[in-house]
């Protein structure tokens, strides 16, 4: 029996909702964290959104008999990857300019970590009394997309 693509769900403008919703609550904390506490809510949001998401996209095709892991991953790839590669290069970009030449060996293991979505236990390695300040690690929100992808 062929595989076809009927594995996507269809548009919910709820989602995009709590999408906004969770981006708007995480920037206004980033921006103002002496006014705006408790926004990092929103990445619990986006957990709660990216794992009915998956799962529901996983349900449907299955319940179809239609599921397919490399169809999956082959959208996944086409949609997470251009921009997680424009952030990792941009990232290296500045960092050459900006950082020390410890800071920058770091970020590189950090961009190694992201592209391999293992930097959760990474970045969970370098924690401590002792550990650099999370302001030099621009990558440090991608720990999320990691536990994403390894759900």
């Amino acid at each position: 029996m062929p595989k076809t693509n009927n594995s996507h769900i269809s548009y919910r403008l709820d989602i995009d909702g709590l999408r906004a919703l969770a981006v708007l609550s995480v920037v206004l904390f980033h921006a103002f964290p002496e006014w705006f506490h408790g926004g990092l809510i929103g990445v619990d949001i986006f957990f709660v959104i990216s794992g009915y998401l998956i799962s529901s996209i996983i349900y449907k095709g299955l319940n179809d008999r239609s599921f397919s892991f490399a169809d999956f991953y082959v959208r996944r790839i086409k949609r997470i990857f251009p921009a997680l590669i424009l952030v990792l290069i941009s990232c290296l970009i500045f960092g050459w300019f900006s950082f020390l030449s410890d800071e920058y060996q770091q970020l590189g293991k950090h961009v190694f970590g992201a592209s391999n979505f293992t930097n959760n236990f990474m970045f969970w390695s370098e924690s401590g009394y002792f550990d650099n300040d999370a302001s030099i690690k621009p990558l440090l929100h991608l720990w999320s997309l990691s536990i994403e992808e390894q759900f």
